[in-house]
This record gives structure tokens, sequence and C-alpha cells, in this order.
């Protein structure tokens, strides 16, 4: 007996599907990381106080980031943040802060949805 519509009942004979390995797949970059990436590569004396833009092509999520200020305290550089999330999930809005770490890198150390 066919299914119906139209194929033959040993259409799928000798398929076979094959899943890719965990080790193999791209990870998802996370949006704190890309919200992360914008924050700290932001060039502050050019963008003046100006929104700025963050896309996550791994999410579909994106955002403006605004009110960027940095802060030195010591040898320790930071970057206060706001920013909003439009995703499936719908708008959020979000402050948080990242930091430069001795080793060069930068680091979200706060990140909390604001009501």
């Amino acid at each position: 007996m066919g299914t119906g519509l139209g194929f033959a009942d040993n259409v799928d004979a000798g398929l076979t599907t094959q899943s890719t390995p965990a080790a193999q797949r791209k990870p998802v970059d996370s949006d704190e990381n890309t919200i992360r990436n914008a924050v700290s590569s932001a060039d502050l004396g050019r963008l003046k106080g100006e929104p700025l833009p963050w896309a996550n092509t791994d999410t579909g999520s994106a955002g403006v980031v605004t009110g960027i200020t940095q802060t030195q305290a010591g040898e320790v550089t930071c970057r206060d943040f706001t920013t909003t999330s439009h995703s499936f999930k719908g708008v959020s809005k979000y402050s948080g802060t990242t930091c430069l770490t001795p080793s060069g890198e930068w680091k979200i150390v706060s990140f909390a949805k604001q009501d």
C-alpha cells in the first residue's frame, strides 16, 4: 500500500542519515559574546554616544547598545553599557559590564535583564 502522496512504497530504500559529531559542529556564539565583542571593539571617540547596533547570525538575535562608558580602576579597564535584545522571545533590555583581563581578553563581568 502506498502513502497516498504519489510516492512508491520503497522511496527511501537504502537511504541513510547521519548526524554531525558534536566535536565537528560550529559552537553557537552566545548573544552575550556578540554584545561583548561589539562593546569592546567600539571606538568611543568616533561613536560619540551614538547607538551601536549588533546582530548574532548564530541565534538570530539583534539589538542596539547605548550608553557605553569606560572606567579605569588602577590597571583594569571596564566598559559599562545598556543594550536591547530583539529575539524570538521578544524585546528585552539589559545592562552589563565588560572588563579587559590581564591577558588582553575582554570578559563580561555582569549582564542583567532590566525590568
